[in-house]
């Protein structure tokens, strides 16, 4: 009898174990996640900052005991912001490392590309650095979207430039799908107030073979240039366009990367433009903000910028989708969860999700590099 009811309650204890071990990513003690970004080449910087963000405040969230006790592990992959290099890496971020889910990708042509193994794996995708109007329409159930989309940022840019009295405005767009949702977002805004795009200029990714571009916009004499394009392009873009005389205005989308925007312009930068979808990472009056700072100062890391903001805020997101999950932990429950997620204030910063919207937030807002590469709201 005695053997009975000890084999009984092994059975009894050996289901949830079991239960648990089919879950790819999740033991008693850990979550496992996995991202695929640019760590090297021309656009590493967007890659090596969404990731301190992103690891800063997993690393935080571990110091305080985890989520539901279980401590969460960050596995990193390199795909230089290269397209089939972003499904091989989620690839084997999925089939080799065994992820529970996804988070903080970089770009659009990446994550666009690595689409259908997502999907099909059925793994959840929080947080990509993308604006693309592919990643949201239609609602990918396995995709969640945590800043504004590129037409977002596009009509708040054509809203001030239009405004102020610029109407004749140029593009200078990366031609791949990152380019092209940015392109479409200036149109859709433009023809909105009954104009046109006044010259297109456009550079393939991860080159800065730019001249023609810069030949064909100066030509038009632009009152301004909407650039959307990645850090090191745009860069040598700008200086050129200033070397021939251009006194245009130049405004960014947000995933051009601030601050290396900045460093790579130098003395040029003064005056640029640039779209931001996450608060000023220098506003401690500001919740979220002030709990980045405290959090990253406390990790050693006193270089404050956008891009690790953004990976900040998308972690945020992440733990609050697995908390609400609950303990029994299962990728489907993590959708739901992320779902039920109706306008939720991280501190100052309201994400909301539901079966049908993807997109947590519509927040956009305009800054200029100013001297010295300082930023001014």
């Amino acid at each position: 009898m005695k053997t009975g009811l000890l084999i009984a309650s092994l059975l009894a204890c050996a289901v949830p174990l079991r239960t648990m071990a089919q879950v790819p990513g999740v033991t008693a003690k850990s979550i496992l996640l996995g991202q695929a970004a640019a760590f090297s080449g021309p656009a590493a910087q967007l890659g090596i900052q969404m990731n301190i963000g992103t690891k800063a405040y997993f690393d935080y969230v571990n110091s305080q005991g985890g989520v539901h006790g279980r401590k969460i592990a960050l596995k990193t992959r390199d795909d230089k912001y290269e397209a089939n290099l972003c499904v091989e890496a989620t690839k084997k971020l999925i089939g080799e490392d065994k992820v529970f889910a996804l988070v903080s990708y970089v770009g659009t042509p990446t994550t666009g590309a690595a689409m259908p193994t997502i999907t099909e794996a059925k793994v959840p995708l929080v947080g990509p650095f993308t604006g693309a109007e592919l990643l949201r329409t239609p609602v990918n159930r396995y995709v969640f979207n945590v800043r504004a989309s590129y037409y977002d940022e596009t009509e708040k840019i054509v809203e001030q430039l239009v405004s102020t009295g610029n109407k004749k405005i140029a593009v200078f767009y990366q031609d791949d799908a990152y380019g092209q949702a940015g392109l479409k977002g200036v149109d859709i805004a433009v023809a909105k107030r009954d104009l046109k795009i006044a010259a297109l200029g456009k550079v393939e990714r991860n080159t800065v073979k730019v001249a023609e571009a810069v030949k064909i916009i100066d030509a038009a004499q632009p009152d301004g240039v909407i650039m959307i394009s990645a850090y090191t392009s745009i860069a040598e873009f700008v200086r050129q366009m200033k070397k021939a005389g251009s006194t245009t205005q130049f405004h960014n989308v947000s995933f051009v990367g601030s601050t290396a925007l900045a460093s790579a312009l130098k003395d040029d930068g003064y005056g640029v433009a640039i779209s931001q979808v996450v608060p000023f990472p220098w506003s401690p009056g500001v919740q979220i903000v002030k709990e980045y700072e405290q959090v990253l100062t406390k990790a050693g890391i006193t270089d404050f910028n956008f891009s690790s903001l953004e990976g900040f805020i998308v972690a945020k997101v992440m733990v609050e989708g697995l908390k609400r999950a609950g303990k029994d932990l299962t990728r489907e429950k993590l959708v739901a969860a992320l779902e039920n997620m109706n306008n939720v204030d991280l501190g100052d910063f309201v994400v909301g999700f539901s079966p049908t919207n993807h997109s947590g937030s519509k927040y956009v807002d305009l800054t200029m590099i100013g001297r010295g590469g300082k930023f001014i709201k």
